[in-house]
């Protein structure tokens, strides 16, 4: 199988005195969120330009932990956990990326802090026309189209939430990577309950939902790859080529693919077959995301503010 992997880096974190100068104004803060505007300026007459077509930018991360895919807009929705609590809360934002990795919206979500709490975040998904997030403890739901935020589900006793999948019935699963290591369920109404505790998870973090509604877990700790059915039961248990697992795709067909933070791997696992390793040398490959309409996986890849784009021909 022939397998690309192109890797785009983008800093864009450390900006001059002149270029900061170079800025428009920013408006005044209104108290309502709004969301960011595909990457322009406002020229000399004060009228916004679009950036021309003959200009690529990569880039635009901090923190790229987690990416889901929007097939209707054919856009990658990165997450960006931002800085550290300690440092500053409320940081976190969401870029929209062109499939090809240039950027197309910096902030989408996160252009303004007005009417947003976003502090940081890791896992994503979209179901119907939500974008889910795991934030600390919480879940927040956005408006697909508009980027507005919608309901908010704290988790009790959760502190590290990651992973996280949305079923067809708007039922979330979302991990909690740290102790009390577990696979939460929330109903799409906010009823939260526990679906999975301790073993055999160990330090669980991608979360998906397989073909046939199962919810497939992968641990940083060991290669295990998990299937419970929606009652938490264990079904089947797989092993990634290699542990140190953070991201899990599970496609139509059920092959799954999962990406080791630890070790740089992208491992996949036909039903029925041994995992074999698609891709690999990827540092800090985080919780990748499929991309159906270009038939490629996108990887975050956490602190290196950076994403990596494997073609898949299989």
């Amino acid at each position: 199988m022939k397998t690309t992997l192109s890797v785009h880096v983008g800093l864009g974190l450390c900006i001059g005195a002149a270029a900061a100068l170079a800025q428009p104004p920013q408006p005044g803060a209104s108290g309502e969120f709004r969301p960011g505007e595909p990457l322009g300026t406002v020229n000399e007459a004060g009228e916004r330009v679009e950036m021309t077509d003959n200009v690529k930018v990569f880039g635009s991360f901090r923190f790229a932990e987690s990416c889901t895919f929007d097939p209707e807009r054919n856009l990658i929705l990165a997450m960006n956990a931002g800085v550290a609590q300690e440092m500053q809360e409320n940081d976190g934002y969401v870029s929209l990326i062109n499939p090809d990795g240039t950027v197309h919206t910096s902030k989408w979500i996160g252009e303004t802090r007005d009417g947003l709490t976003l502090n940081h975040p890791l896992g994503s998904a979209i179901q119907g026309d939500l974008l889910y997030v795991a934030d600390i403890d919480t879940v927040r739901t956005f408006d697909l189209a508009s980027g507005q935020p919608r309901d908010a589900f704290q988790v009790p006793e959760a502190n590290v939430l990651n992973g996280i999948a949305a079923a067809p019935d708007g039922t979330i699963y979302v991990s909690n990577t740290r102790p009390p290591e577990r696979i939460y369920k929330i109903t799409a109404d906010g009823e939260v309950s526990v679906l999975v505790d301790g073993a055999p998870l160990a330090v669980p973090n991608g979360v998906a939902i397989d073909p046939d509604g199962n919810v497939v877990v992968v641990n940083i700790a060991n290669n295990e790859v998990l299937t419970f059915d929606p009652s938490g039961e264990l079904v089947r248990t797989e092993h990634a080529a290699e542990s140190g697992n953070d991201g899990v795709v599970v496609l139509e067909d059920g092959t799954k693919y999962v990406s080791s933070v630890r070790f740089g791997s992208v491992s996949r696992i036909r039903p029925g077959e041994e995992a074999e390793i698609v891709a690999a040398g990827i540092p800090s490959a985080a919780s990748m995301c499929y991309d159906s309409n270009q038939n490629q996986l996108v990887i975050p890849m956490n602190d290196h503010n950076a994403l990596a784009f494997v073609e898949l021909d299989d």
